[in-house]
């Protein structure tokens, strides 16, 4: 029995790219698909197109977590999640445990014949959304050896979103997640990480559906397919490479020009989303304090009731690698915490 990926039972959350029903393309890490069923065995098929690393998808089945990692050459290939399974109805959860170092195109599942499948509960009223960049998606928590450690050499292995203290937030607050984040990302184009050594920024990416152009062509996002009440906005870590010019001087031509920048992104959010709160903060990875003086300063420019600055306890401090899944969860805590702490904003 096979599902195609537009069959009704099945249900979707991230920013996904529908423009072929039949064939959507996961782009962002925590995006996923839920299917129940019955049977003795799930498969699924997928085609993959990989920019850098080994390439991992996630899945939860009948609340045991797994991973299977994807063949590096492209074509759609089919993947055996489970055999043996007994006989009674079965949950799945399909995700995305990593960012646009790859995208994946989902063909649908194979079940056994005569299984049947079910409507899942509806999604979350409440929803979340985090422009952030690796550790918002959850790079390297899994290397649980290495907490408050640089990180590990490694191979995508240790990245997964389900870990992040964003979803893991979301989790907390029972909130639907898009987590828009990338590995590498800082606000502006030319500088971070991401697509080395053209490097694209926040600037170039926030607004897509997909916007890696070594894997798809680059398309617009309709903001109006999501409006979430809570936003996230977790930049100005990668935005110290290949210059700190904010640690050498707070009041340099490129700091004064980064906080005018910042301020026009969150503005243009506040006109995207006119009903969310907005927080503005970064994490406990290791970084300059002058980086959250700026936005504290950007922040009171804007002097809006619904735009927030927001610290953790170990705030720049915690630690010199990615957060690993005891920081995620602490981090988590204090973020969820601090959201109920708004009040009645889920409305």
């Amino acid at each position: 029995m096979y599902i195609y990926p537009d069959n009704a039972a099945l249900q979707y959350s991230g920013r996904i790219d529908f423009d072929c029903p039949a064939e959507p393309v996961f782009v962002y890490a925590a995006s996923y698909v839920k299917l129940i069923f019955t049977g003795t065995f799930v498969k699924v098929k997928i085609s993959n197109r990989r920019n850098y690393w080994t390439n991992y998808i996630g899945y939860i089945l009948d609340g045991v977590q797994g991973k299977f990692a994807l063949d590096m050459e492209q074509g759609a290939k089919v993947y055996t999640i489970a055999e043996n399974l007994k006989s009674g109805r079965h949950e799945l959860l399909l995700f995305k445990r990593m960012d646009s170092c790859h995208i994946f195109t989902l063909y649908g599942f194979e079940l056994e014949d005569g299984a049947e499948i079910f409507l899942p509960e509806p999604k979350p009223e409440r929803r979340m959304e985090v422009f952030g960049d690796s550790v918002s998606c959850g790079e390297v928590s899994e290397a649980l050896e290495y907490v408050g450690k640089p990180d590990p050499e490694h191979d995508g292995e240790y990245s997964n979103s389900w870990y992040s203290y964003a979803w893991i937030t979301a989790r907390k607050l029972g909130a639907e997640l898009h987590d828009t984040s990338q590995g590498g990302i800082a606000l502006l184009d030319h500088t971070g990480w991401f697509m080395e050594p053209d490097y694209l920024g926040v600037e170039s990416c926030y607004d897509k559906l997909e916007y890696c152009p070594a894997l798809s062509k680059v398309k617009a996002w309709d903001f109006k397919k999501y409006q979430p009440q809570v936003v996230v906005v977790a930049i100005g870590q990668n935005d110290n490479h290949p210059v700190d010019y904010m640690a050498e001087n707070y009041q340099s031509e490129k700091s004064v020009y980064w906080r005018k920048r910042y301020q026009e992104f969150i503005e243009k959010l506040m006109e995207l989303y006119p009903d969310s709160q907005i927080i503005l903060t970064t994490t406990i990875l290791m970084h300059d304090k002058n980086w959250d003086t700026s936005i504290e300063e950007v922040c009171r420019r804007i002097d809006s009731s619904r735009v927030h600055h927001f610290m953790y306890q170990k705030n720049g401090s915690g630690t010199p690698g990615h957060i690993r899944i005891p920081e995620a969860e602490e981090m988590a805590e204090e973020l969820s915490a601090y959201i109920n702490s708004l009040g009645d904003i889920w409305r």
